[in-house]
């Protein structure tokens, strides 16, 4: 993209014979914005052959430019003349959590132009619709000026050799290198012209609010508390499955879920002023893309949710339940997914059975960060790392507790909630058959609190309390059943240790014989997962040899 000097001043993407987009501020670079100095800019091709020049223009009503802001900056552009080379491009609507892309674009240096690879890592500003790129390796080529309008093509994964945005603005400084890009969707939702070139599925098929209060979904206080105890979980390197009852008897509705899921939406987030993000109450606000795919369950048959999510991630198969839910505990990076309204499926039992409790049980262990809404009370049998229950909770009506009794013992709870997680993450997953993480049950105790100690004194606040404490205990048992598995590994792998060196000192260490039986103990000690009853045998049998053997002498 050139001025019509013939200066460089940034890259584009072809979608089809007639039509060039790019960032509206590559075209203010080159004089050609609206009332600027010049009506045409002079765009050549990398990709055709033979190579060629064209003039063009701004098509009307397509410059979307916001100077000195993360917002909008593209432009659709038509030639004078057709390029003649039978390109078509679709930008296609893909997760921006994760991934490689690659981009061509034309530093000043480089005339012919020149590729960079830079990694997608996620939101790229609170308030801003750009999407964050990071340098891979230092000292390959970096994103600069002359790279603004490049499309930023997936490089491996579903959507390899996809289109999925554009490059909007780079980053230097010193070591310090990043950029920005625009994703499709919300290309889509400033540009609508453009639906005709892109494919795949939106991020967010939540759908609109459903029944409850009138007005802002935080002014009232419960779903205050329970965005903000989602939006606690989402934005931090938590996994896991969290169940969410957005109904029941307290009206809740589902408007604050959806709000939620909507700060995250690339397509939203242009529909969504700066105030208003920043304005929110703290702990409201996703980052942009921070949820990969959300969907509403409500009245949909499980191929149907399945197909909306195959679609979503580029899965072929056509939705089939079975290979979905393989795929998506396969997927790297694990997704970040939210259905609502499971319990008024179609078939709630078969969505649960056949696709998403699978999801689930395994959320944890894939990375996986999954959110299930139910309009009712979240069922007990769906596995779950996560309840936040909005109901109240109950216990002993003659009980009392001042708020602070209250706080003070879910801070606890939270304090050995996250221990337990520590533990089991970095030492108990080792282990075949290892104690399962008890669920967290401070998430929706601090929600009911949040409720509850505007009424004190008020029964609830002593069982909010009793419930801390009980889980505190629950949580101490789990600590205790890892840590005998630890001491259990320790002791196994210092008795083999000790046999190994006592037989090394009297028979050596090429003797075959003991080898063939250490070699086995060994590896189911290292092997992960430890199953230490297969352990325990094999170092059982490796220590009666050695014994054996001194005994003959």
């Amino acid at each position: 993209m050139d001025d019509e000097e013939g200066t460089p001043c940034g890259a584009g993407v072809l979608l089809d014979d007639r039509h060039v987009l790019t960032c509206a501020h590559v075209v203010r670079f080159a004089g050609a914005a609206p009332g600027g100095v010049t009506s045409r800019v002079r765009v050549s091709s990398a990709a055709c052959r033979p190579e060629w020049t064209r003039t063009a223009r701004v098509a009307p009503g397509t410059w979307v430019h916001d100077h000195g802001t993360q917002r909008g900056d593209v432009a659709l552009l038509e030639l004078d003349e057709p390029a003649g080379c039978g390109v078509r491009t679709t930008l296609w609507k893909a997760p921006l959590s994760g991934g490689t892309v690659q981009v061509y674009g034309f530093p000043r240096d480089e005339p012919f132009g020149m590729g960079a690879d830079a990694r997608l890592a996620g939101s790229g500003h609170r308030q801003g619709e750009w999407g964050l790129l990071k340098r891979i390796r230092e000292g390959d080529p970096w994103i600069e000026r002359g790279y603004s309008g490049a499309g930023a093509m997936a490089v491996g994964g579903e959507f390899d050799g996809h289109v999925i945005g554009i490059v909007v603005a780079d980053y230097v400084q010193g070591d310090a290198k990043a950029a920005w890009m625009l994703p499709t969707e919300t290309i889509l939702t400033y540009l609508p012209r453009i639906e005709e070139f892109t494919g795949g599925d939106r991020t967010n098929e939540l759908g609109s609010p459903g029944p409850g209060p009138a007005g802002d979904p935080l002014d009232d206080p419960l779903r205050l508390a329970l965005t903000q105890e989602l939006t606690r979980l989402l934005d931090s390197d938590w996994c896991g499955t969290v169940v969410v009852g957005t109904g029941g008897t307290t009206a809740v509705g589902d408007s604050w879920l959806v709000r939620l899921v909507r700060t995250a939406d690339p397509a939203a987030r242009a529909t969504v002023t700066d105030a208003e993000l920043t304005g929110a109450p703290g702990g409201t606000v996703l980052g942009l893309g921070a949820i990969d795919a959300a969907c509403d369950a409500r009245g949909r048959s499980v191929a149907e949710v399945g197909g909306y999510l195959a679609r979503r991630f580029g899965f072929p198969g056509g939705g089939d339940a079975d290979e979905v839910r393989r795929r998506l505990l396969r997927r790297r990076p694990p997704a970040c997914l939210v259905v609502g309204g499971v319990d008024r499926a179609e078939d709630p039992r078969a969505l649960v059975g056949d696709l998403l409790g699978e999801l689930a049980a395994r959320a944890r262990s894939r990375g996986i960060r999954l959110v299930l809404g139910f309009e009712g009370v979240p069922p007990a049998d769906v596995p779950h790392d996560v309840c936040l229950d909005p109901e109240p909770v109950s216990g002993d009506a003659a009980r009392r507790a001042t708020a602070a009794e209250a706080r003070t013992a879910v801070g606890r709870l939270a304090q050995a909630e996250d221990a337990a997680s520590a533990l089991y993450r970095e030492r108990g997953v080792r282990f075949f058959a290892a104690p399962r993480l008890p669920p967290c049950v401070a998430p929706r105790l601090r929600v009911r609190l949040a409720v509850a100690r505007a009424t004190e004194p008020h029964h609830e606040l002593a069982a909010i309390r009793d419930l801390a404490d009980g889980a505190r205990a629950v949580l101490a048992r789990f600590d205790r059943d890892v840590r005998r598995l630890i001491a259990a590994h320790e002791d196994l792998t210092a008795v083999l240790e000790l046999h190994r060196v006592r037989a090394a000192r009297y028979f050596g260490d090429e003797d075959r014989r003991l080898a063939e039986r250490h070699a086995p103990a060994a590896r189911a000690l290292h092997t992960e997962p430890i199953d230490l009853g297969a352990a325990r045998t094999l170092v059982g049998r490796y220590v009666d040899e050695v014994n054996r053997r001194s005994e003959e002498g």
